[in-house]
């Protein structure tokens, strides 16, 4: 549907969704410095583990820009 063009997704249930169908390339998260007691979680229950790898770091005063790249395993044939 995007006939190659980005698309940007933002709140962490559709994210999930879209992470869950293997429709994510890159991941970018603005860490701030606040530790809360409670709330709901960013992501919701992913069916499997993803890996991310870090590609770039950017400190700035009060958060912390993370540019992740999504890493997608080789699929192995069924038998």
């Amino acid at each position: 549907a995007a006939q190659g063009k980005d698309v940007a997704l933002m709140g962490g249930g559709l994210l999930s969704s879209a992470l869950a169908a293997d429709l994510v390339d890159e991941v970018i998260l603005h860490q701030v410095p606040v530790l809360l007691g409670g709330g709901r979680p960013f992501f919701h229950e992913l069916p499997r583990h993803v890996d991310l790898r870090l590609l770039q770091t950017i400190p700035a005063p009060g958060v912390t820009h993370l540019h992740y790249e999504v890493v997608r395993r080789p699929s192995t044939p069924a038998s």
